[in-house]
């Protein structure tokens, strides 16, 4: 059966197989490397989504701002607003009106001004360590999640309800999940597909725009997802060859060398 929201997209992703890679990350202020399945993912988006529900009493429709950058834990966080009905809001300079507020700790502050009814701290560690100083008044993110439970039952997904906010515009659960089937179809994605996003440091999780198209492709296609900080081309070379990258999202520091295997999705 067709996955009509993105929440469905994930629960179809890692049913195919929850032991294969899923998400290799590259951390751009250590570049310490980290692994997850899909079960390990699986099992902080299930932490997440128990947290949000039961710990932050989000309900389906509820707004979740997520000001942070790419990173495995704002994928985490977006995967779990899918499955448990809430909205994505993608905050770009200034933190967005939203029932809960998830930032890491250079917009925590502003994140407590805004007037949201939840604020959560991100320390963004690579191995998901808690923040070294998480304001009193906000919840820190992964020391609070590792205390919920490790299976989230979700609700049955509305594909009209809104799943994204982002540039004054909402996308439906079932607008997301078309997009993902395009993006699937037109880079050719299957499951031995490995996509790397090439990031920059420290850019917002919104800075990927049309491009989270993509990262929903790659749940549409069950294909594993490499992030790695953009750096001069020899180094990036050497490590998308490394990760046996197939498909490339982003700017490539200089052209695709001819001899590279991978492809620029479209």
């Amino acid at each position: 059966m067709s996955a009509h929201t993105p929440g469905e997209l994930w629960w179809a992703a890692k049913s195919v197989d929850a032991t294969r890679p899923f998400l290799t990350s590259y951390d751009p202020a250590t570049d310490v490397r980290v692994e997850m399945s899909f079960a390990t993912f699986d099992n902080w988006v299930a932490k997440t989504a128990n947290m949000l529900v039961d710990g932050l009493g989000a309900l389906p429709g509820d707004t979740v701002a997520l000001a942070l950058p790419l990173h495995w834990q704002s994928l985490a966080w977006t995967v779990a607003c899918w499955v448990t009905g809430t909205t994505v809001v993608l905050a770009e300079a200034d933190i967005p009106e939203a029932d809960v507020v998830v930032a890491d700790a250079s917009r925590v502050d502003a994140a407590l001004a805004s007037g949201a009814r939840e604020v959560v701290g991100a320390s963004l560690h690579p191995l998901g360590l808690p923040m070294d100083d998480c304001p009193p008044a906000a919840t820190d993110y992964t020391q609070e999640a590792r205390g919920y439970g490790d299976v989230f039952a979700p609700p049955k997904g509305d594909p009209q309800a809104a799943a994204l906010v982002h540039g004054g515009r909402s996308w439906t659960g079932g607008e997301l999940a078309d997009r993902g089937r395009d993006a699937a179809r037109l880079g050719k994605l299957t499951a031995e597909d490995r996509v790397a996003i090439i990031t920059s440091d420290h850019a917002p999780l919104a800075a990927l725009g049309d491009d989270l198209s993509k990262f929903l492709g790659v749940l549409s296609s069950a294909s594993s997802l490499v992030l790695i900080p953009s750096r001069d081309s020899t180094t990036l070379q050497s490590r998308l060859d490394m990760e046996r990258v197939t498909a490339v999202v982003g700017d490539f520091p200089s052209p695709l060398p001819p001899q590279a295997s991978y492809r620029s999705l479209p």
